[in-house]
């Protein structure tokens, strides 16, 4: 009767907003450390390896803490472990604000991501927990377009932001809004206790872990997962240099790959999950997989091209590459029942940052920068990616769903 007045919550809306705007707040704290390079290079005189540290330390983070969180996560209301977390997550971005020197940021930067990566595990889980199978896409789809909000709003703002008060003005807005917003999610989300059902508080807190990896059905999710990110995080870490390097956009033509990208991927994601809805999720990711490989092998084998044929593709780039993630997570949250799916979104999370930190890493010894800055290889990496969609678009339909 619970689950049954959880998915005709009056509030369904409203709990939407919350979650894609906790999705956001942790999207974006990540994203706006890269345009900010140059500010905290001069503020700490540290070089690009250890700027290169200083983002990383995020996704490692997110990524070690989404697998201890597995333990706990499917312990408590999942309105609680959502407040809980999402504040662990605005003291460590607004820590970030007040950083006197380069090691305190790193430490802090660490706190933030820990408690983030947790945090986008368990909007999915709610995701899962309360919006019935048939309108999943959907609500995934609007959850996932956090990302081109934080792209298309985020990111300028944050960065007319540090240019005019500096580099600690950004995590020190974003933390006031999300500290702020505490109190609304509050009220809003409502009390989500049926997972608990039966529940014995007296197991050991690794068995939830331990019956996850019982299933061959959960190694599967992970591998998809991980040739998911590969398909992505090979290309994007290295997008904005290749644009300048060798198609030649000037610098301060790259916040347009933003802008537009963000606007198109804000609507195309919410299409896609209507599509994923209708027709059904595996087909759609299917469907748009493989048309993601096109704009793929022309963005990563692009010379000189004119700034608006360089966004045209570059848009498309974006629209599918990150428009496989809706009809994907969509099938992931169904992948596992209700009783461990706080714990399994944490592994998964866990899963994505590392393959993620991965996937650049790989892409990283792969490509190479010339004299000219123009960049070497990345046609390679850009077929590595298409290799790993290739293996996701065939073990998407090998994943076993439960609702």
């Amino acid at each position: 009767m619970e689950e049954q007045n959880l998915h005709e919550h009056k509030n369904e809306r409203w709990i939407i907003l919350v979650l894609a705007f906790m999705q956001f707040a942790h999207i974006l704290d990540f994203v706006i450390m890269m345009p900010l390079g140059p500010f905290f290079m001069k503020e700490f005189g540290i070089n690009s390896s250890q700027f290169g540290v200083l983002v990383s330390v995020y996704t490692f983070s997110a990524g070690i803490c989404g697998l201890l969180g597995a333990f706990y996560m499917d312990r408590f209301d999942r309105k609680n472990a959502t407040i809980f977390v999402f504040t662990g997550f605005t003291i460590g971005t607004l820590s970030c604000a007040f950083a006197p020197d380069y090691y305190y940021l790193l430490i802090v930067r660490a706190i933030a991501g820990g408690f983030g990566g947790i945090v986008g595990a368990i909007v999915l889980a709610i995701v899962g927990d309360i919006i019935p199978f048939f309108r999943r896409g959907k609500a995934t789809g609007a959850i996932m377009s956090a990302f081109s909000v934080a792209s298309v709003v985020g990111i300028p703002i944050g960065m007319i932001l540090a240019e005019r008060f500096g580099w600690h003005a950004p995590f020190l807005t974003l933390g006031l809004l999300s500290l702020f917003f505490i109190p609304l999610a509050f009220k809003i989300l409502p009390t989500m206790r049926m997972h608990l059902e039966g529940f014995d508080k007296k197991k050991p807190v690794w068995e939830s872990l331990f019956k996850i990896l019982s299933y061959k059905n959960s190694y599967l999710v992970f591998l998809f997962l991980t040739c998911l990110m590969f398909g992505g995080f090979t290309i994007i870490p290295f997008l904005t240099p290749y644009m300048v390097g060798n198609v030649g956009m000037q610098i301060d033509e790259l916040k347009y790959i933003y802008l537009f990208g963000g606007i198109c991927t804000f609507f195309s994601m919410n299409i896609i999950g209507k599509l994923s809805d209708k027709f059904g999720k595996q087909k759609t990711f299917t469907v748009v997989a493989i048309l993601s490989w096109f704009p793929v092998l022309f963005v990563t084998n692009m010379t000189e091209t004119p700034l608006a044929l360089a966004l045209v593709a570059t848009s498309i780039f974006m629209v599918l590459v990150s428009g496989r993630i809706v009809p994907a997570f969509a099938i992931i949250t169904s992948t596992v029942e209700p009783s461990l799916r706080g714990s399994f979104m944490s592994v998964t999370s866990s899963v994505q940052q590392i393959a993620s930190g991965l996937a650049s890493l790989l892409a990283g010894f792969i490509i190479f920068e010339t004299s000219t800055k123009a960049l070497v290889n990345y046609n390679y990496v850009g077929l590595i990616a298409i290799g790993a969609s290739v293996i996701s678009v065939f073990l998407v339909w090998k994943l076993k769903t439960t609702s």
